[in-house]
């Protein structure tokens, strides 16, 4: 049976994705969507390009809530079902060597269009700077129950109204003013999936934290996610540019916190990259608890020993030099730069090297300290940490167990995945859970 009318806020991709399933199901569906601009987050995904999702997904790409309540979300629609759903959308999907599946037109419109015409052929009104700014629930409410924070009635069947504040420009995301609703709207059930506080002019302002609050939901505490890492050290300038395979291992009290591994990019401010940018959420979560470090390995997967045992190997050859046997696998600017700071000349034969020197510089090439001064934030941020807790809705639907009726999907519960279109995943599995199960 139909829920009758469904209330979607946020027109993202898990927004999409919810107001999609739930129309399919024969609910009236309104879409409501704060920035005037539609699908921002999704153009500007994967270099314009939206990694749609991955080769392979489990629950153990991804950090936050209980990776068994991930897990049953990810089974009820997964990655292949999601690349047969955009197959017939019209979207044909590549797979590139890293695991990334992008659109075969390298172009991120190429998906929000064909969500966009799924919607409107389904009938799903869009509403585009329909900012939900107040959502009551129908029926009798003490003033105590309805402060922020404090749970409604558990009731089945309570229609909500949501209040609407009319936004055509979208400097009202950086405005301090008062939100006021100027139209509401009633609906029988209401999907929250307003996504977090990344990238905040695309509408992301964090006012579904202050709305899933208002019916009852507490909120873990925030951070940016997959957002690039800061420093003040000079070999970041004089690298700027060079991008090397990485690993960068997380450390708080001498304790091994958090390792992530893949490109690293060296820029002006510091460090980008998938591996930086899947470290970010563990270095603003370890703040405050000790003596926290990041380390560098150019020579992922390999020890020490290895790489002494490889030294010694290739010192057979009497006119081998150090700068051509790092140079096999790592950039020159970067051997240069490492064989300084370990005080050994690129240029002597690997032979020529004093014990201590060798050992030095392999100490460089697997442990180098990086001093991380902090991070891009929000503004850089493609995700959220933090959010809604899974143990407020229900394993199988979404559905909060503080609000029957209301369901959250996507970015705004406590869920963010590692970089290579997770998040997205993410949102599409969790958009059609929370869609289905409010229509029914």
């Amino acid at each position: 049976m139909s829920a009758g009318s469904v209330a979607v806020v946020g027109a993202g991709a898990a927004g999409l994705t919810a107001a999609i399933r739930a129309a399919e199901s024969g609910a009236h569906v309104t879409l409501l969507n704060a920035h005037p601009k539609v699908g921002l987050k999704i153009l500007m995904s994967g270099g314009t390009r939206c990694n749609v999702t991955h080769r392979e997904v489990t629950a153990a790409d991804y950090f936050g809530g209980s990776r068994n309540v991930v897990a049953r979300i990810l089974r009820a629609f997964t990655p292949d079902q999601t690349r047969e759903w955009f197959e017939s959308l019209g979207v044909a999907l590549k797979l590139e060597d890293t695991g990334k599946y992008f659109p075969v037109t390298d172009d991120a419109q190429t998906v929000l269009d064909a969500l966009l015409r799924e919607c409107s052929r389904l009938g799903v009104e869009l509403r585009a700077g329909a900012r939900v700014v107040h959502i009551d629930v129908e029926g009798e409410r003490s003033e105590t129950e309805r402060r922020v924070g404090e749970a409604p009635p558990n009731a089945v069947g309570r229609r909500f109204r949501l209040g609407i504040q009319h936004v055509k420009d979208a400097a009202v995301f950086s405005s301090k003013s008062t939100p006021v609703p100027d139209e509401f709207l009633d609906a029988d059930a209401v999907i929250l999936a307003t996504g977090g506080l990344s990238f905040p002019r695309t509408g992301s302002d964090g006012v579904g934290y202050q709305l899933a609050r208002w019916l009852g939901h507490s909120i873990v505490p925030t951070v940016p996610a997959l957002t690039p890492l800061t420093s003040e050290e000079p070999w970041c300038m004089m690298l700027k540019g060079l991008s090397v395979d990485a690993e960068l291992t997380l450390r708080v009290n001498d304790k091994v916190e958090a390792k992530t591994r893949g490109s690293l990019l060296l820029t002006h401010f510091g460090y980008s990259g998938p591996a930086a940018l899947d470290l970010s959420r563990h270095w603003l979560r370890a703040e405050g608890r000790g003596v926290v470090t990041v380390s560098l390995s150019v020579a992922p997967g390999e020890t020490r020993e290895s790489l002494e045992k490889q030294w010694l190997g290739a010192s057979k050859d009497p006119r081998l030099a150090v700068r051509r046997h790092l140079g096999v696998w790592l950039p020159d600017r970067l051997v240069v730069t490492l064989c300084a700071e370990a005080g050994v000349g690129p240029s002597l034969k690997l032979t020529q090297v004093p014990r201590e020197r060798r050992r030095e510089l392999i100490e460089l090439l697997v442990s180098r300290p990086l001093r991380i001064s902090g991070t891009l934030g929000f503004e850089k941020a493609e995700v959220t940490a933090g959010g809604v807790p899974l143990e407020e809705v229900n394993a199988s639907t979404l559905e909060s167990r503080r609000c029957a009726g209301l369901f959250l999907c996507g970015e705004i519960l406590d869920v963010e995945g590692r970089l290579g279109g997770f998040n997205f995943q993410w949102a599409w599995s969790s958009g059609m859970v929370a869609g289905r199960a409010a229509s029914m």
